[in-house]
Order: structure tokens, then sequence, then C-alpha cells
């Protein structure tokens, strides 16, 4: 490209510079933009950059002229602020359904929202190379598939692993075909999880999206969710997860429980704030809550050990027994 054709694209250089190179402690001067410019093979005056930022200003970028410590430029406010991408850094790698290799890409992408200095920074602070990441490399596509086939209401097939202890304690690989009917994805406990109805049955079932392998989308239309679940609108997968306990399945049903007052955080957390309470003034609260009656329920009861008592129903509270007599047994050996 001739060079006054490349001349044509100054103002984009600059703006890339800018977001780039720049940040509240890191100031370019006039001179050095005409520098950064030359080094992209474009020639520029000093006279004539004072007149491209104002056209960057008008069209809506937040660049502030400093003359402390540093007289010269920097992009202040940004899309993403420093503390919001540093969110969307702590979110991939906590993410353990995403590849290693793909965090790395996602990252590098999410880094662009930042200058080059504030990203090398958070790279020295976040970065993190020996967390649990799972190894499937098709999770982005099969991710776009499932949101396309949900978007489209249609079905999809797909082959889902799981694995199996055998004997000498090997785990083995097991697949299994799946055609199903997506509604929705959801992220919970650490994993991404797909919400689903298999069309030989009328309830719903949970897959993790990592263990999805060879996805393809069908042109066969879903059931609507409103067949197999209480929504009939749209499916309120917000409203659908608060009662779910590590994503087991059950019926809903529902349910009472008297709380001592200090765990009453832990409760608004899990139920949110929303939520009826009554103080029995003894030192405890009762609540009635929506949400499915499984084995996750029951484990997530049973972390509180006497801190709380399921009053209703009573098919919770035997579950409760049953389980609290299995652990005492499985320790009643250690009494002296």
């Amino acid at each position: 490209m001739a060079g006054n054709e490349k001349s044509k694209l100054k103002l984009l250089y600059l703006m890339d510079i800018f977001k780039k190179k720049t940040d509240d402690d890191h100031v370019l001067t006039a001179n050095e933009l005409c520098d950064e410019l030359e080094a992209c093979g474009i020639s520029a005056e000093r006279k004539s950059i004072y007149k491209d930022i104002n056209i960057l200003i008008e069209y809506g970028m937040d660049i502030v002229h400093t003359r402390s410590p540093k007289n010269g430029f920097f992009l202040g406010q940004r899309d993403f602020e420093l503390a919001e991408v540093r969110l969307l850094v702590d979110a991939v790698q906590a993410a353990n359904f995403i590849s290693t290799k793909k965090t790395k890409q996602l990252l590098s992408k999410i880094e662009d929202f930042v200058s080059r200095e504030q990203a090398a920074i958070l790279r020295e602070q976040v970065y993190v190379d020996n967390r649990p990441k799972c190894k499937n490399e098709e999770i982005y596509y099969i991710i776009d598939t499932l949101h396309t086939a949900i978007t489209k209401n249609l079905q999809v097939s797909f082959i889902y692993v799981r694995r199996r202890l055998i004997s000498g304690g090997a785990a083995k690989r097991e697949e299994k075909a799946f055609t199903v009917n997506p509604y929705a994805m959801i992220w919970s406990d650490d994993h991404y999880y797909l919400i689903c109805n298999n069309p030989k049955y009328d309830n719903l079932m949970h897959l993790r999206i990592d263990r999805i392998r060879s996805i393809n989308m069908l042109n066969t239309k879903a059931r609507h969710f409103s067949e197999v679940t209480k929504y009939k609108n749209y499916f309120d997968s917000a409203d659908y997860a608060t009662g779910l306990f590590n994503m087991y399945t059950g019926e809903q049903q529902s349910i009472r429980l008297k709380c001592k007052n200090e765990i009453l955080e832990n409760i608004l957390d899990r139920f949110g704030e929303n939520i009826p309470i009554n103080d029995s003034g003894d030192g405890y609260f009762t609540v009635r809550v929506d949400a499915a009656v499984n084995e996750g329920l029951v484990g997530w009861l049973m972390q509180y050990g006497h801190q709380i008592e399921v009053i209703a129903p009573t098919s919770l509270r035997s579950a409760l027994r049953k389980q609290a007599r299995a652990i005492s047994k499985l320790y009643s050996s250690d009494e002296e």
C-alpha cells in the first residue's frame, strides 16, 4: 500500500496506540505519538496529532490530557475497567470446563480490553497454570452449537462420556449416544451444564458440557419445555437453578426449615433475599422454600448438622435420618 493510502488509516492506528500503550500510569506526548505512528509506517507531524486527538474525542474516546507528572495523553475510560477485566480473568481461570489451551486463548483476547502494561500485571498476579482443566478442545464449538440449537428450538445429538471404576482400581471411559431437546446452559458448582430433556421421558436431565463429544444439530424440532417443566413462555434458568443442589434432578417441593440465626447469611445467599423469614424467638428462624428433593439437597443440609432442622416434608426428614444413621454406623467402630 502506498504511503498516502496508508495515511488514511492514521486515526485507526492512533486509536489502537491509545488502547494498547496508554493508561493512567503511562502517557504519551505528541512527539511520542508521532514516533509510534512512524513505527507503523505512517508519517505524522506534532501539530496534526492534536487535531487527530480532537477527532477521536468527538468520536467518543475518553482521551485525557495530563500535565503532571508528565505532559501527555492517555486513554481514560474504556469499555471495560481494569477491575471488570480482572473479574473476567478470574472467572475464566476458575472455569475448569475450559481447557488449558482455550483458557490461554481466551485470556489473550480479554487482555485486549486493557493496556499492555496492565495486561502484564494481570498475568503476573492472576495466571496459574496448574489448575485442574478439562481436556475437551471442542468446548467452544459445543457451546456454540448448543446455543444455536436452543435459539432455533432444534434437537441435538452427541456422544456423552463417563468414567466408571473397574477391577484393579482403573477408571474406564464409557460412551453413550444421546439425542435430546436442549433448553438452557447453566454454570453451577464450577461446571457448565446442559439442561435438556430425553424424548423418551417427561423430565429434565443435566449433562456436563465438558463431557460432550461429536455434537450435531438436527433438523428435528425440539419438544417445548412447557411439556416437561412449569415454565410456559420462556425457560427461566435463573429460577430453575435456585432450586438445584449439586445439579441433581428431582421433584420440586415446598420445604420448611428451622435454622439457627447465625447461618442467616448462608440461607439468604442460597435462596435469595426475598424468601419469607419467621423469627422463632429462641435463636432460630424458619423459612419456606421450593427446591428439588434429591441427594444433592440431602448432602447440602447435612453439612450444617444441627444448625438446620427439616420440618417438612417428612420424606426429606426420613432421607436425612437414613443418611445420618449410615454415617454414624460408618464411624461407630472408632468408639472406645
